[in-house]
């Protein structure tokens, strides 16, 4: 079963947290929106997957999510 991923859970933030983040850096918001857009294609492809969504399709979105997520999170620490 899909299951969208916690961003803020796993970032260890909370929301208002992230609302100022995202207010004073507009490149950490681009990419809050580009983890969003990707987790919808990641929760889609897994839906779809009884329907033959290739599982090196389904691992390359993951990974791309994954990437921003690293980058969310580097930007975060710095």
């Amino acid at each position: 079963m899909p299951v969208k991923h916690d961003l803020l859970q796993d970032l260890g933030l909370t929301k208002e947290a992230v609302s100022k983040f995202r207010s004073e850096n507009p490149h950490l918001n681009q990419l809050f929106v580009q983890y969003g857009e990707k987790d919808a294609e990641v929760v889609e492809a897994e839906a779809n997957d009884a329907i033959g969504v290739p599982d090196d399709v389904l691992r390359t979105l993951k990974e791309q999510r994954l990437q921003i997520k690293d980058k969310i999170a580097q930007i975060l620490s710095a």
